[in-house]
């Protein structure tokens, strides 16, 4: 009411002067017309956000070998019991709210509350980024947001090819995410290198910076945090042109003491006490952009928590593996086609799944993305798998084949 009074106010004000500065009165006493007052319409923070997102829709069981082969780190519509599944649903708000502020925030609309509740809204990142110079070379990150260990792990999911990410760097930093505090630094001209190699389609990871330093909680994202101490994380990378191919080697590190949530160990095991095990590793990556012809080669070695069958305990064991995947980018009456094929390879025990269950994996996958236009893209792929798995309750050991489909759309 104030506002509507104020208003009224302000226009018969203005109607008023009009009026009165057209009344004939001596030039000596002519009172000067008012000029229209300036514009103070100021662009608010939230004019500056900009709303994006993708969904994955999927269907696994095409010429299914063996419906008791599953993957419980990847899609867990693999597998007996299963028919469509969503397997993404995103919607990100991201804008520079000053220019030294950036914020993003991520949701994902069919995140899994239990095996029974599908499709809640979960925070998959909430970060904000201060940069410390007018060309934001140099950024400090802070909130939930990837930590900065392998580059498949950084690249999103709508850029990927593979339809999961390998068990060998995953498993280091499952959902990719954690709460934590991580600088990075990039000259410009990096990082405008960067930028291209997401827009022009080159599944490119994005703007990670060529170096990184970070702490991070260690329990990964939306799990609460079982201990006090933090883990420790670099990384370093170089993107450069070497005549029309564009390459990436990187190397990167963490360290931290990770505790295993009590209710995903079994009751009469062997392990620690305050179930709090070292865990270290280190990674190699060299990134091919397909320009044509693209390769990606990433490995790592190290040590956390693993079950080991033979003394029925949960203990420090080494780790080992990573993948080697070729693609090839080419063009069909304006569309995208790049077909690929990724085998990996894992020894060592998964942290989030019971037991800290150890893991022999060797798995080949065979596909190829179709995009006729930048919203949607269509991917096949046939995954040759072998798992053998070993917790408290199980020795598994489980092979099979499958197509899969994914539909993906981009808004």
């Amino acid at each position: 009411m104030i506002a509507q009074r104020s208003a009224a106010i302000l226009v018969f004000v203005c109607l008023y002067a009009s009026v009165f500065a057209q009344v004939s009165v001596p030039d000596t006493a002519r009172i000067p017309t008012p000029k229209p007052a300036a514009s103070h319409s100021a662009s608010k923070w939230y004019d500056k956000i900009s709303l994006r997102g993708y969904s994955q829709f999927r269907y696994n069981r095409l010429l299914e070998t063996n419906p008791d082969l599953k993957c419980e780190q990847c899609d867990k519509s693999i597998g007996k019991g299963q028919t469509f599944y969503f397997r993404r649903a995103r919607l990100v708000f991201s804008g520079d709210i000053h220019p030294r502020v950036f914020l993003y925030i991520q949701f994902d609309y069919s995140a899994d509350a239990s095996s029974t509740n599908k499709h809640f809204l979960q925070v998959r990142d909430a970060y904000v980024d201060y940069a410390f110079d007018p060309k934001k070379s140099l950024r400090v990150r802070v909130g939930q947001s990837k930590v900065p260990y392998g580059f498949e792990n950084m690249q999103s999911s709508s850029m990927r090819l593979p339809f999961d990410r390998a068990d060998a760097l995953n498993s280091a930093v499952p959902n990719e995410r954690d709460m934590g505090v991580f600088f990075y630094y990039a000259p410009a001209e990096k990082r405008a290198l960067f930028k291209m190699l997401t827009e022009e389609g080159l599944k490119g990871s994005g703007d990670y910076g060529v170096a990184a330093l970070g702490v991070y909680s260690g329990q990964s994202a939306n799990k609460p945090e079982l201990n006090d101490y933090l883990h420790k994380v670099a990384r370093f990378s170089w993107p450069f042109q070497a005549g029309n191919q564009i390459i990436e080697p990187g190397i990167q590190a963490y360290s931290g003491k990770f505790t295993l949530s009590s209710d995903l160990v079994t009751a009469n095991i062997k392990k620690n006490k305050d179930l709090t095990y070292t865990e270290q590793r280190v990674a190699g990556s060299f990134i091919l952009y397909p320009k044509p012809l693209g390769i990606a080669l990433e490995y790592n070695v190290g040590e956390g928590p693993g079950f080991d069958p033979e003394i029925d305990s949960i203990r420090v064991r080494t780790l080992k593996g990573g993948y080697a995947m070729l693609s090839y980018k080419t063009h069909w009456k304006k569309s995208s086609i790049i077909p690929y094929i990724r085998y990996q390879q894992f020894d060592g025990g998964k942290k989030h799944e019971l037991d800290a269950r150890y893991y022999e994996v060797k798995e080949t996958e065979i596909g190829v993305e179709w995009q006729p236009f930048r919203n949607l893209e269509l991917t096949a792929a046939y995954m040759i798998s072998k798992r053998k798995y070993w917790d408290g309750k199980i020795d598994a050991d489980e092979r099979g084949n499958l197509l899969r489909l994914q539909l993906q759309v981009n808004y």
